[in-house]
């Protein structure tokens, strides 16, 4: 269970989010959606320590995550995947997925996890000895996922997985989302393109210019468009 109690946070003196409090469970997906600019990328980066909150607090499996640094939080089992394709281009693109997998100790696991994302994104089996930087931005967006999942994370969190995909990829994406979090895993996605995520959300949470101003089960939430 992720917790979030009253978090506030902000660039410098830019407050972003403001007393923004919510639960994500593990073994579902919760999808955050919001106007351009409603605080989405902050909370994520604030989740995943990139960004220290000015008030509140962030709890995972009972353990408080409130201030620390990216790769702390990342030991603590929680791993993010931010919007860019952020993958390190120089190096193979099969050392990229090894990185995700640092500190693992269970051989067997990571392999099977390797055959997994291959069978999801079977091009980076196909140029797992190239470097990063010779795959499209919708591989690398790819191997950014795999990255994630490699490292066996209790909480994957998501900013817009269909950055740089064409849409047909994302529904075989959501679809290994939604079965890693049915084997108990925390999932929360941004994505613009709220109506591909919520049939396989459980909960929906809406932020309005920094603020919570829903959450609901996904069966209640109803798109509406301008």
């Amino acid at each position: 269970m992720l917790e979030v109690a009253n978090l506030s946070s902000g660039y410098g003196a830019v407050p972003i989010l403001r007393d923004v409090s919510f639960r994500a469970p593990a073994g579902a997906i919760t999808l955050i959606v919001g106007e351009n600019g409603a605080g989405k990328t902050t909370l994520l980066k604030t989740l995943g320590g990139f960004i220290v909150p000015t008030a509140g607090s962030v709890r995972f499996d009972g353990v408080e995550l409130t201030g620390r640094k990216p790769e702390d939080v990342v030991a603590c089992g929680a791993r993010l995947v931010l919007d860019g394709h952020r993958v390190f281009p120089e190096i193979s693109v099969w050392d990229n997925i090894r990185l995700g997998a640092v500190g693992r100790r269970d051989a067997g696991a990571f392999a099977a996890a390797v055959d997994e994302v291959f069978a999801l994104f079977p091009i980076l089996k196909e140029r797992r000895n190239q470097p990063a930087a010779s795959l499209s931005g919708g591989q690398q967006q790819m191997l950014a996922l795999a990255q994630a999942f490699v490292g066996s994370p209790k909480l994957l969190m998501c900013d817009e997985p269909s950055f740089g995909l064409a849409q047909a990829l994302m529904p075989p994406i959501l679809k290994a989302l939604s079965d890693w979090a049915a084997r108990g895993m925390a999932v929360v996605i941004v994505e613009q393109y709220v109506d591909l995520v919520l049939p396989y959300a459980s909960q929906v949470i809406v932020l309005d210019r920094g603020r919570l101003a829903r959450q609901c089960d996904a069966k209640d939430f109803v798109i509406t468009r301008s």
